[in-house]
């Protein structure tokens, strides 16, 4: 855990004994003594990691109510906020946060994880003693847990290249759910709860102001960006930002930049076999930096780099995972550069339908209902296209697209999935796939995500959030980044935002990327507004193919087999 936290260290046992808080801290506000964890008030005592971005609302409100203050950190703010709504604190806190608050009088613990799971927060529990932490492997080094291998977390991982929650790759360790809280007393009676649902926001109901003229709801967009840009520029340590040539990136450096009177400082990753084609990052990102004036860095990675920090990234990744790699290197670069936080335009494709998916998962649905093969029939033909001669190398996703056209859900997983589910069996044992799969129950998870959603547009959206977004790339952001000990600030990941976007839109559709574009303050460069989105892309196959990478078998699906091997 220590690189989560180089700062600073601490430990608290309860006066029964039978609690331990420990903590390492990353001070990013009130970095003084004052900011120490675990932090303790009276009866209540703290552990939490990440930032409360409206902690400086939430203080005025409580010492307007008649409570004092003797720090100026967020973490304070928290346990003074439990004090005065006590768990209905929860739905006020705007930020990323995983927490173990002790209430000596109650005799209990609180544990609390953000409403988009942000920061993780995995349970164990397990011969009378419960055990909490950020990561998996600090729970494994602990020691005392059996460690039986969850067949769930490990067809997971092949099913969709990370473990899906609240699986982990063992059975004895779960994630507490995003937006959730648990209760547990010290005589073992304890209740858990959703106090936020995130996918909430994509079933709200488009608002009377957004049924009118486009003007307004750009006006109202760019105030909810500015907002939440705002809130995450809060930090008492310089604020960086991840610059890519991408719409969502440079949309946030242009809010960052406006907000600061400081130069903003970005950085931008590139790679050597990418240098001059269409994938090279930098060229549109140091475009932008000269526009905006920020200070700027490009780094510039190759094989040998790769080779280097290899050992590393593994042992930081916690999890298996097929992406995290270039969040590593940026991460890197970033606090090679002094920084402790980096704002990362993550989220945006999410809330904007930036991804192909929300365009591909309708068509497939459209597809299949002009000729509806059902299920059945669907998975007999895909059988025996898969067992035809000629036919045999034929990517398995082609043979199935009959099979999983009939609905959102369905052809969302037939359009994220890095195996197919019948695949599995092949790369563990059979009966152990087969179980994983059976408790995974994965597309009744995936139709009870859209459920309540009555478009395809949300229903992709809210896919897109709760399942890659979440199980992936929130997750690499906050292990790649704390390798570093460099905190990433997501401000596109926002419940506040999400809420405004979904119900503050132009007649009879949705606001999409050319929206965002247009809301800015200032114009952006053409060479970014044009690009075609390629996604940020790492040459893995370049740095690994050294015989243990299959040349005939797509980049991502022979990474997660190497991942698996080597982890």
């Amino acid at each position: 855990m220590a690189r989560r936290g180089p700062d600073g260290e601490g430990t608290w046992q309860s006066a029964c004994g039978r609690l331990l808080l420990g903590h390492r801290r990353l001070a990013i506000i009130d970095t003084g003594a004052t900011g120490h964890q675990p932090m303790e008030r009276g009866d209540l005592v703290i552990a939490y990691n990440g930032e409360i971005y409206n902690y400086q609302e939430l203080r005025q409100e409580l010492t307007a109510a008649g409570h004092a203050f003797h720090t100026g950190s967020d973490t304070e703010v928290i346990l003074v906020g439990y004090r005065h709504w006590g768990e209905a604190m929860l739905p006020r806190l705007r930020g990323m946060f995983a927490f173990a608050l002790w209430d000596s009088r109650r005799q209990g613990l609180l544990l609390a994880r953000d409403p988009y799971g942000i920061k993780p927060l995995y349970v164990a529990d397990q011969g009378g003693v419960l055990r909490a932490a950020s990561q998996v492997r600090a729970l494994v080094a602990g020691g005392g847990l059996r460690l039986t291998p969850s067949p769930a977390g490990h067809a997971g991982f092949f099913l969709w290249g990370h473990v899906p929650e609240p699986f982990t790759l063992y059975r004895e360790i779960r994630s507490l759910a995003p937006g959730a809280a648990m209760w547990i007393e010290t005589g073992g009676r304890r209740r858990e709860w959703r106090f936020a649902d995130a996918i909430d926001a994509f079933r709200l109901q488009k608002s009377a102001s957004g049924d009118g003229a486009a003007d307004d709801s750009t006006h109202a967009l760019r105030e909810a960006l500015r907002d939440s840009v705002r809130h995450h520029l809060v930090a008492d340590v310089p604020v960086g930002l991840f610059l890519s040539s991408g719409i969502d990136s440079t949309a946030l450096a242009v809010l960052a930049a406006e907000a600061d009177t400081a130069p903003l400082r970005t950085i931008t990753l590139a790679f050597r076999e990418y240098r001059g084609t269409p994938s090279d990052e930098a060229p549109g990102a140091e475009a932008v930096a000269r526009l905006l004036g920020t200070a700027h860095t490009t780094v510039e990675l190759g094989r040998n780099d790769f080779e280097d920090h290899r050992e590393r990234l593994l042992a930081a990744m916690d999890q298996p995972t097929v992406d995290g790699v270039n969040v590593y290197f940026v991460s890197l670069a970033a606090a090679r550069a002094g920084l402790k936080v980096a704002l990362s335009g993550l989220g945006g494709d999410e809330l904007f339908g930036g991804y192909s998916t929300f365009r591909r998962v309708p068509r497939l649905v459209r597809w299949g209902r002009i000729a509806p093969a059902g299920q059945g029939l669907g998975r007999r033909i895909r059988q025996t296209l898969a067992g035809a001669p000629g036919l045999r190398r034929l990517h398995p996703k082609w043979t199935a697209l009959l099979e999983y056209g009939d609905s959102v859900p369905r052809a969302y997983l037939l359009s994220r999935c890095l195996f197919m589910p019948w695949e599995i069996s092949d790369l563990l044992d059979p009966d152990f796939a087969a179980a994983g799969l059976e408790e995974l129950d994965t597309e009744a998870q995936l139709v009870a995500t859209v459920n309540g959603i009555g478009d395809s547009f949300r229903q992709v959206a809210a896919l897109e959030s709760h399942w890659y977004m979440r199980n992936q790339l929130l997750r690499d952001a906050d292990w790649a980044g704390m390798a570093h000990s460099l905190e990433i600030r997501v401000p596109l990941v926002d419940l506040w935002l999400a809420r405004k976007v979904m119900t503050q839109r132009p007649p009879n559709r949705y606001l999409r990327k050319p929206d965002m574009i247009r809301a800015l303050p200032h114009p952006l460069p053409l060479e970014i507004t044009r690009r075609p989105k390629t996604g940020f892309q790492v040459p893995v196959r370049q740095w690994l193919f050294r015989g243990e990478m299959s040349d005939r078998e797509p980049s991502l699906r022979s990474w997660a087999r190497y991942l698996y091997k080597h982890f």
